[in-house]
Parts: C-alpha cells; sequence; structure tokens
C-alpha cells in the first residue's frame, strides 16, 4: 500500500468515517501514519494513597468505605464516596453515575485511577475509572498511544487503523545512507514509524521520536541551504538609492524611529543598492516596528521607479495594510499607487487590478498568495515583503524569475527566536534584529492564575466590553474529543467555550468563535466583524497569531496556558497592547503544580520576547516529548525547536556536511535520499535545477 491511497482503501473505513477523518486533515493512509499520537497513556503500578502526587495521574487500590453525599445541581447527579487504604483516605466524585451506589460495594477493593487534587485538608480524585486488580495488570507497563479526535472518531477506532496500515505499508529502502544513520545514532524510517505509533517502552519511543525530529528537520534545513545557494547567485536586477521621498517621509511620521529601526534601516538600503539580490529577515518583537520599515523600502522601490509587493497571511490583513497605506498617502503625500488583490474580490476587481499591475500604473500591490497566481503579471517587480508565514522559497523565486522578475525579498518575523537557532534555521537569510521597543508603548499587564480564578476573570472581561473594548480567548482545541485521557485535566475547546461564555456573560455581549478549519470565507467574515468592533469577544485557536490587527482588544484570556510553549504564549499576548488604552493578559492553567506555574510566571514577569524566548529554550528540556503546542511558523509536526535544540543542531551539521560532499546528491549512496526529498518537498523546491 502506497502512501498516496485513499483511507477509504482501509476495511472498516466506509463514507462517514472518511468524513470525521477528513475533520482531521487525513485523506491518505500517508496522512494517517504521520498523524503521530499527540502523547501516551500510561498505567504505573497502583501507589498508597498517601503517595499519590497532586496533580498527576495516579492509580489506588483501596476499599470503598460508605457514600458521603449525594446531589443534584440541575441536571447533573453527584455522588461523592469515600474511599480507604492503610495510609489514609480519599473522596472519590462521581458525576452523572448514580448506579455506582449500587455497583460499588462497601468494604470491596478497587484500583482507582484519576488526577488526585486537594481541597481543604481533603484529597479528591474527580471521575475516576475503576479497574479489577485483574483487568489493571493487563494495562501496566504499557504506552498506550492517544491520537487528537474529533467526535464521533474513537481513540481505539484510529489505533486499529493505524495498526492495519501498518502491516500493509510499503515503507521501501532506507533513505539515509549508512554513514548518516550512524553517525546521528539514527533507527530505520519503519521502525521509527512503528514504534512511534506502539512503542514498547519509553526508551523506544525516544529513538522513534528522534529519528521523525531529524527527518523534519533535514529536509527543511537542506532545503534552506539550497535556497541560499539559489539566491547568492542572483545578481541585483533592480538597483536602487535613496531619494528625498524616503527622508521626507521620515520628518512626516508623528514619532522618531528608534536606533534598533534605523540600523535596520540602513542595512536594507544597503541590500537593495548592493550588487547581489537583498534576502533578507527582520526580527522583532510585536510591536517593534517592523511595517514601516517594509513600507520605507517599498516607498523607496516606487520612488525608483519599480513595483513592490506586501503579502499578508488573511485577506483581512491585507486590507487593513491597505488602508494604513492609503492612509499614508493621503496623510504625507506619498507617490504609492496601491491597488489590492485578494482572492475574495469579484472576477471583474481582479480582472481590473490585473490591467493595473501589468501596465505598471499600479506601483504598490497588497494582498495574499493571490500576488504570485499565474494570472498576475508584472511591469517591473523589484521587491516582495512578507511575513514568516509566506516564506520564499526556490520554486516562488523561479516562478516570479519566469516573468522577468527577481525581485528582492523581505521577510517580517515576529517570533523571537534566540538567536543561535535563527542562525540555523533562517540560514538563506541575512538576518536584522530590531531589540528595541517604541517608547509610546503601554506595557500589557498580565496575571497567572488557576481555573478557580475563571468567575472573577468573566466579570472583568465583561467591564472591559463595557468600556468599549474587545476580548480574545484562547483555547487549545476546536471541539471537544469523544475520549479524554484519564487522570488528564480536560482542554477546553473553542465550540463549547463560546456556548459557555455566552452563558457566563450579559446577554447583550456578542461571542462568536474563530478556527482554522472554517471556510476561508467564513473565516474572513468572523475577522472582520471582529475589526468592525460587530463582535465583542473572539473565542479562537492559535490561527489568530497572523490573524488582524485591533488596536481596540485589551484582553486576552488564554484557556490551558500550560500547553503551550512560553514563546508561543508571548507571540498570542501581541495582539492586544496595540492602542493607546491598557491592556491586560490572563494566562489561565489547569495544572497547578509547581513547575508549571514557575515556567509560566515568566510571563508574568517580562514582556520581552527574546528573553522569554531564551528562557523557553533552557526550560523545555528532552522530557518535554508531547503536551507543550509550540507556534506554527514552522512546519514541523512533531519537531521542536526548543526542546529539540540538540538534534536541530545535529540534522544542520549533517546538511553541511552532505552538501560539502555531495552538494548535488548524485553520488549512489544518496540517490534514494536525492528521491526522498523531491517527493516530500516539490513545492519547495525544484531538483531538476540542482
Amino acid at each position: 500500500m502506497k502512501k498516496s491511497a485513499l483511507i477509504t482503501e482501509l476495511k472498516g473505513v466506509g463514507e462517514k468515517t472518511q468524513k470525521l477523518y477528513a475533520k482531521l486533515n487525513i485523506k491518505t493512509v500517508g496522512d494517517l501514519l504521520a498523524d503521530y499520537p499527540r502523547d501516551y497513556e500510561t498505567f504505573a503500578e497502583p501507589v498508597d494513597i498517601a503517595q499519590a502526587r497532586l496533580e498527576e495521574p495516579a492509580a489506588v487500590y483501596a476499599a470503598v468505605t460508605g457514600i458521603l453525599s449525594e446531589k443534584r445541581a440541575g441536571r447533573l447527579h453527584i455522588l461523592n464516596m469515600n474511599a480507604a487504604d492503610n495510609s489514609g483516605s480519599l473522596t472519590l466524585t462521581f458525576y452523572n453515575m448514580p448506579f455506582l451506589k449500587k455497583t460499588l460495594k462497601r468494604g470491596g477493593f478497587y484500583i482507582f485511577r484519576g488526577t488526585v487534587r486537594r481541597r481543604g485538608n481533603t484529597g479528591i480524585m474527580e471521575q475516576p475509572k475503576i479497574y479489577s486488580p485483574e483487568d489493571y495488570r493487563k494495562l501496566t507497563s504499557r504506552l498506550i498511544p492517544r491520537y487528537s479526535l474529533t467526535k464521533g472518531l474513537t481513540n481505539q477506532a484510529v489505533q486499529k487503523c493505524v495498526k492495519q496500515v501498518l502491516s500493509l505499508y510499503d515503507f521501501g529502502t532506507e533513505y539515509y545512507n549508512q554513514t548518516i544513520l550512524k553517525k546521528n545514532d539514527l533507527i530505520s524510517e519503519r521502525e521509527a514509524l512503528e514504534t512511534i505509533h506502539f512503542p514498547a517502552d519509553y526508551d523506544s519511543l525516544i529513538q522513534a521520536r528522534r529519528r521523525i525530529v531529524f527527518d523534519e528537520f533535514f529536509s527543511f534545513l537542506f532545503l534552506m541551504r539550497k535556497n541560499r545557494e539559489f539566491c547568492e547567485q542572483l545578481s541585483n536586477s533592480h538597483p536602487m538609492m535613496e531619494t528625498a521621498d524616503t527622508v521626507r517621509f521620515l520628518e512626516k511620521l508623528p514619532f522618531p524611529l528608534t536606533k534598533a529601526q534605523e540600523k535596520v534601516w540602513s542595512e536594507i538600503k544597503a541590500d537593495l543598492s548592493s550588487p547581489c539580490c537583498m534576502n533578507r529577515l527582520i526580527q522583532g518583537d510585536v510591536g517593534s516596528g517592523k511595517t514601516i520599515l517594509a513600507v520605507l523600502a517599498l516607498l523607496m522601490t516606487a520612488a525608483n521607479g519599480y513595483q513592490g509587493a506586501l503579502m499578508a497571511p488573511t485577506e483581512v490583513l491585507a486590507m487593513q495594510h491597505y488602508e494604513t497605506i492609503m492612509e499614508y498617502v493621503r496623510k504625507c503625500g506619498l507617490i504609492f499607487r496601491p491597488v489590492l488583490l485578494v482572492g475574495s474580490m469579484s472576477s471583474k476587481e481582479k480582472k481590473e487590478a490585473y490591467g493595473q499591475i501589468a501596465s505598471g500604473e499600479a506601483n504598490l500591490i497588497i494582498g495574499t498568495h493571490a500576488l504570485i497566481q499565474e494570472k498576475v503579471q508584472y511591469a517591473s517587480l523589484a521587491l516582495v515583503v512578507t511575513d514568516e508565514q509566506h516564506r520564499f522559497g526556490v520554486r516562488q523565486r523561479e516562478h516570479l524569475a519566469g516573468k522577468g522578475d527577481t525581485p528582492h525579498i523581505l521577510v517580517m518575523s515576529a517570533t523571537p527566536i534566540p538567536r543561535t537557532l535563527a542562525i540555523i534555521l533562517y540560514g538563506d537569510l541575512h538576518i536584522s534584529v530590531i531589540d528595541e521597543m517604541p517608547a509610546n508603548r503601554l506595557p500589557v499587564k498580565n496575571c497567572v492564575v488557576g481555573t478557580a480564578y475563571r468567575p472573577t476573570a468573566y466579570k472583568f472581561i465583561a467591564g472591559e466590553v463595557g468600556k468599549g473594548r474587545q476580548v480574545y480567548v484562547i483555547c487549545p482545541q476546536i471541539e471537544g474529543e469523544e475520549e479524554d485521557t484519564e487522570g488528564s485535566p480536560a482542554l477546553e475547546n473553542v465550540v463549547d467555550y463560546t456556548e459557555k461564555l455566552k452563558s457566563a456573560l450579559p446577554s447583550g455581549i456578542q461571542v462568536a468563535f474563530l478556527h482554522g478549519k472554517m471556510r476561508p470565507s467564513d473565516k474572513n467574515q468572523i475577522m472582520e466583524e471582529f475589526a468592525a468592533r460587530s463582535i465583542d469577544v473572539l473565542v479562537s485557536t492559535t490561527v489568530i497569531e497572523v490573524g488582524i490587527n485591533v488596536p481596540n482588544a485589551t484582553v486576552m484570556m488564554v484557556e490551558n496556558a500550560e500547553r503551550f510553549g512560553l514563546a508561543q504564549l508571548h507571540q498570542l499576548r501581541g495582539r492586544v497592547g496595540r492602542g493607546k488604552h491598557q491592556s491586560y493578559c490572563i494566562f489561565v492553567s489547569s495544572s497547578e503544580k509547581k513547575e508549571t506555574m514557575e515556567r509560566l510566571e515568566i510571563l508574568n514577569k517580562s514582556n520581552d520576547g527574546f528573553f522569554i524566548a531564551s528562557q523557553d529554550l533552557k526550560l523545555r528540556g528532552p522530557g518535554d516529548l508531547f503536551g507543550i503546542r509550540q507556534s506554527g511558523e514552522f512546519s514541523f509536526r512533531i519537531g521542536d525547536i526548543y526542546s529539540d535544540a540538540s538534534i536541530l543542531k545535529q540534522a544542520s551539521d549533517t546538511v553541511d556536511e552532505l552538501l560539502r560532499k555531495d552538494p548535488e546528491l548524485e553520488q549512489p549512496e544518496n540517490a534514494l535520499l536525492r528521491v526522498h526529498l523531491t517527493e516530500t518537498a516539490a513545492d519547495s523546491v525544484d531538483f531538476r535545477t540542482l
């Protein structure tokens, strides 16, 4: 069975199940194999009640000593029972399970598994799973994969399908040569995939994950290095010189550039006038002033008689950029003749835009990825400004070169990656860092709290909305899963949380949700309505990281904050604090473990993204295999640039050595690797040109 085989070729996967998998973006058996477990459930030996650690899953072997209370709260039935062993006692709380009064016999011994929490002086285990000693013994010392699910799809069903694929899959011959495998201590691809899904033990899981993470980093870095080679061969076919236009614009701005901005602007000017084509990354914290530098570069381009393009990740943001630049044109008399080009425009509007671009009438084109589609023909495109979500690879450059253009590339990144990692990851770009914030920015006020703080947070949110402000609420999941991991705190999801907020907040407050699996037109509509203040509270996944600029939003509340990396939480926090009003960020942790709270306290104490990123790098160790979600700026499924920094360095060294010895992958021992990279990354690099 090839990886391109449709999932419907699997036994037991019909049309209904196919639609459920489609919700998870799984269409082929290759997609299913690459949908790695989000974590693993382990069944450790039972411990005495007194030895159970707080806030961690535990199994206790105890006797039921009696019913403490039974009550109803609306439609919820609550049953409290007492269990004890020789070391102490524990309150067991069950919801909507009244039959347990008869099932669990007083004096009977059972194994109860769940998370132990403290309420006053009493230990509590809510909704524990119940096992007989015989049944539990069968589960001990196993690592059971837990997959991301959608309603209607069970974890057991996914396991069954994955086992079926592994028995039928054509793995082919190993593509790394033996030298690479031995030097980096890598197991085979087949062993890695079989083990990542069904590990025999923790040590073998570490080895499997290491191989897959290495693969992710190796492919990415190899393509980046080839991109650098391609770019270094490009001469500057659009040489420029500074004109009075940029000088006058700077004089008319209501604020001076910071010293950091001035330094980066000098670097950009030098690039645009140098013999080589510019390929530069501006790395700066949220709010550090990257956009004004992009406008200056585009203005210098227009003043030299060329066209510039500004690419945004969403239509709403593209429209906001367009409106901002039109305001500069009106107030400062800039020579821009901008045109907007986004997918939702009518055929007539697009045709008109195409005409203005082809004739050169438009000297600034603002839009989404529509800017590099076939129908767009440029008169003299000299500069493309994009962001890290739209990284320009070899293919895109060649596509533009085929139209007679070899434009300068300026990439803007708000991801504050430590410089040691940035040099590895962005090896194809010259890096400029803006490490200074404008003086007029009000720092965001932060707090790290437990779930008990929610009622207070809701009152605060209502108060801010009452002042005319807006609010973001972030959840880690789109919708509730069919099954939850035993003993782990349930993750908040966007769909259910939206309903919860509608009930908790005053009826006049408009609440809506947003997530990445919505249709693009629906996402755009929601973001437009939020930007237009028609929506007061937006409940979202991390899709809003690169969404919209709403200066009126003053509150960011992140649920299950412990499940995100510090750098990503800082990115999310950057959605607020963009206007003149004081802004606030509330990090809600469902775990009150000391280590978790100490990690989140770093965000409480600092708004410096580069400091936070460096702390994230120190704190995230090899033990953080799962559970902490990283930002989406790199297309790694499980690789994490922080906790896997050592593997990243190894992959980088391997790529560099391989390119020194066999840059075109022509040697027989690298033939299969060449084929593998061609198949997996054909949309990023064309190996026919290597």
